[in-house]
C-alpha cells in the first residue's frame, strides 16, 4: 500500500475509484519495456510549459529528459498504473516515490516500480537503520513540497536520502512523477541517481 492509497477511502469521494483488474495488470505487464528511445504515443503530449521544481532541476542540470502529460483521473485506483496505461508503457518502467521514516525520526525516499511493494526491512537495511515505516502524509507533503500522488524524487523542498530499486539499472530510461498528478518525467536511472545523490538498492518484496 502506498501513501496515497493508505489515506484515501473509497467512500471519501462522490466519484467511483476505477479498479484495475487482474486481466489489465497482466496485459500491461506483458508490454515490452522500452529501451533507449522516447516513449511518445498519439495520446501523449510533451508539456514544456508545465514547470515544477523537479522539471526545473532537470533543465538546470541540462540532463536529457522528456516530460509526458496525460489526463489524470482522480478516480483511478492506482495513479502509477494509470500513468502506465495512458502513456502506453510497461508499468515496470514507471516508478513511484515513497517516503519512509527511519528509526522513528529520519525521513528517506524509496523509488520503486509501481507494480512492486516497498519492503521496509530492505530500505531500512539500505539506509543503515534498524526499522522503517511509511511516513505520515502531512509530513511527506510538508517536507517534499509536493501533494500525494504527485511526489517527485526530484526538486524536493528538503533533500532526503534517496534509494532507487536496483531493477532500474536494467533500463535505459524510467518514468517518475514530475511533481504533479498527470505529469511524468522520463530520464536515465543514472541521471536520477546523480540529481538526488542517491544509491541503488534492492527495495522490493522478494
Amino acid at each position: 500500500m502506498d501513501q496515497l492509497s493508505s489515506t484515501v477511502s473509497p467512500t471519501s469521494s462522490k466519484r467511483t475509484r476505477r479498479e484495475y483488474t487482474p486481466e489489465f495488470r497482466a496485459a500491461v505487464s506483458a508490454m515490452p519495456v522500452v529501451l533507449g528511445r522516447s516513449c511518445y504515443s498519439p495520446n501523449l503530449t510533451a508539456t514544456g510549459d508545465a514547470m515544477t521544481p523537479g522539471i526545473n532541476l532537470a533543465k538546470k542540470s541540462k540532463i536529457t529528459h522528456k516530460v509526458h502529460s496525460y489526463e489524470h483521473d482522480p478516480g483511478a485506483a492506482s495513479y502509477g498504473l494509470e500513468a502506465a496505461e495512458k502513456l502506453s508503457i510497461n508499468p515496470r518502467q514507471v516508478f513511484k516515490t515513497l517516503v519512509v521514516k527511519l528509526d522513528g525520526d529520519t525521513l528517506a525516499v524509496g523509488v520503486v516500480p509501481v507494480v512492486e511493494k516497498l519492503n521496509m526491512k530492505l530500505i531500512a537495511k539500505a539506509a543503515g537503520a534498524k526499522k522503517a515505516a511509511m511516513a505520515e502524509p502531512s509530513e511527506v507533503e510538508r517536507t517534499t513540497g509536493y501533494v500525494l500522488g504527485g511526489v517527485s524524487p526530484l526538486g524536493q523542498k528538503k533533500r532526503l536520502k534517496t534509494f532507487v530499486d536496483s531493477s532500474a539499472k536494467n533500463l535505459t530510461t524510467i518514468f517518475v512523477s514530475a511533481g504533479r498528478r498527470g505529469l511524468e518525467i522520463e530520464l536515465s536511472p543514472l541521471d536520477l541517481l546523480n540529481l538526488v545523490n542517491g544509491n541503488f538498492a534492492d527495495l522490493c518484496q522478494p
